[in-house]
């Protein structure tokens, strides 16, 4: 059984564990000689506590369950927290040398769900500094390889996220998504994973909880089942989050048929008539999994955003500066900060100074006006598709792509543009993998965007989708040695 346990999905270990056909001890044994051997070629896991530790934890659960005790679905199973995120006993250092030794005073609302649901933190996974580029490096931990081929990027935020799970170092995974870094990284390593309805997975605590909500976290995993379950221990209301949605999210009835997809009205929003620079190829896998719904009962029909896109672009920089500039402020006044420090931080840091009420304000009218346009679009789809990304996995060493075909990027994350629709409206969004590159391992996700508060219905047309591309969607990345 223990060559066997990392291949399990995250439901079906559960089951294994709670009806005592492999313990907790087998079951970390088991990841952690996998991290062990995969973990220095992909540098996905920071910060791992000691084994020992860990195999402690491991047996008081196998006691625990000799009680005929369980913590919950997660009971005895591996996890680690993404970097930007706390979890007692582990440094909460965002990717940063500036917070290399930030030891937390409490987890963060998701580690205290998941812990509470059984889990046992074993580490970090890695991200980009202070969680900003889709591109997972940093001067602390390194870069973070892509599982399918670790000469390119993993994407990002999550990339170690993503990458540990595709490389079964960790059955399912929490993330977090901002500008993409749920759906990009999952898209790039062939794995599910979900952007949540604003508010479905309260963030924090935090310092500010009323306009800061364009991040949120959310699950990453291999199947659908898995990803609606660790969606449903990660949702919730909580007092600490006053925006958070207060019912509860129900993913025991979501078919594994393709029922869903039957008379589904799907709007392709493609590449926005030309205005995404899209490298080549990533349109045709998209459309091809497109296909694959339409063959199964699905109506696919082009669309037009029906909303200015340049606007909507300087509309997403006055507010991801307006958010992003405070999160740098409040680390200058640390040591050496101000030289450590990525360009790209002091940039949007610098232009967040630049802003003023009036702009913000504006900026947030324009946001509004748009939700209100994305809502006359669901009049006439159910669901709206874009891909995941504008550009295939890029060479590890560059810091972000510098063009794209021949328009150059304007700044740090214009090559993310077709993940901002999702965020600027407050919707979920959820990646399944579409295809591969023509002539390399690369994987490309399409991002399904839903109605609001549509997490349900996205997770059922995801699991529609996955029982009919089931033996395809098992392809899973080589190992080295």
């Amino acid at each position: 059984m223990t060559a066997s346990i990392t291949d399990l999905d995250a439901c079906e270990l559960s089951q294994h564990i709670h009806a005592r056909q492999v313990s907790c001890v087998e079951v970390m044994q088991a990841y952690l000689q996998r991290i062990e051997r995969l973990n220095p070629v992909y540098n996905a896991i920071v910060n791992q506590a000691p084994a020992d530790t860990l195999m402690s934890q491991a047996r008081q659960c196998d006691e625990a369950l000799t009680r005929g005790q369980s913590r919950g679905w997660l009971h005895g199973i591996p996890q680690a927290i993404k970097d930007t995120g706390s979890a007692m006993g582990f440094p909460s250092t965002r990717g940063s040398r500036v917070l290399a030794n930030n030891m937390p005073r409490h987890d963060s609302i998701m580690a205290e769900r998941m812990k509470a649901a059984g889990c046992i933190v074993i580490g970090k996974t890695n991200a980009p500094e202070l969680g900003l580029g889709s591109h997972t490096f940093n001067t602390l931990f390194g870069a973070t390889a892509n599982a399918w081929d670790t000469q390119v990027s993993a994407g990002g935020s999550s990339g170690g996220a993503a990458v540990a799970v595709a490389q079964r170092m960790l059955p399912v995974a929490d993330g977090s998504d901002f500008m993409g870094s749920l759906r990009n990284p999952a898209g790039w390593n062939h794995v599910f994973g979900m952007r949540p309805s604003q508010g479905r997975v309260p963030n924090g605590p935090d310092t500010e909880v009323w306009v800061d909500q364009l991040s949120t976290e959310g699950p990453i995993a291999r199947t659908v089942r898995d990803l609606a379950q660790l969606l449903a221990t990660q949702s919730g209301q909580d007092d600490r989050h006053p925006l958070s949605i207060a019912n509860s999210l129900d993913v025991s009835s979501i078919p594994s048929t393709q029922e869903a997809l039957k008379g589904l009205r799907i709007g392709w929003l493609g590449d926005l008539n030309g205005h995404l620079a899209t490298e080549p190829g990533i349109l045709d896998v998209c459309e091809e999994a497109l296909r694959v719904m339409e063959a199964a009962g699905a109506v696919v029909e082009p669309t037009a955003l029906g909303y200015d896109a340049p606007t909507l672009w300087e509309c997403w920089l006055v507010w991801r500066r307006a958010l992003v500039g405070p999160k740098v402020a409040a680390l200058l006044p640390l040591p050496h900060a101000a030289e450590w420090l990525k360009p790209e931080a002091l940039w949007e840091y610098d232009n967040s100074l630049k802003l003023s009420y009036m702009d913000f304000q504006q900026a947030s009218q324009r946001r509004t006006n748009f939700y209100q346009q994305m809502l006359k679009l669901f009049q006439t789809c159910d669901v709206l598709a874009l891909p995941t990304a504008q550009v295939w996995p890029f060479p590890l060493a560059e810091r972000w792509p510098q063009r794209i075909g021949d328009r150059p990027m304007d700044t740090y994350h214009r090559w993310m543009e077709c993940t901002i629709y999702a965020t600027l409206a407050g919707l979920p969004a959820l990646s399944m993998p579409a295809g591969f590159h023509p002539q390399h391992p690369w994987p490309m996700g399409i991002q399904l965007i839903g109605k609001p508060q549509g997490d349900l219905d996205l997770l059922q047309v995801a699991a529609a989708y996955e029982s009919i591309r089931q033996e395809w969607l098992m392809q899973r990345p080589g190992s080295p040695g």
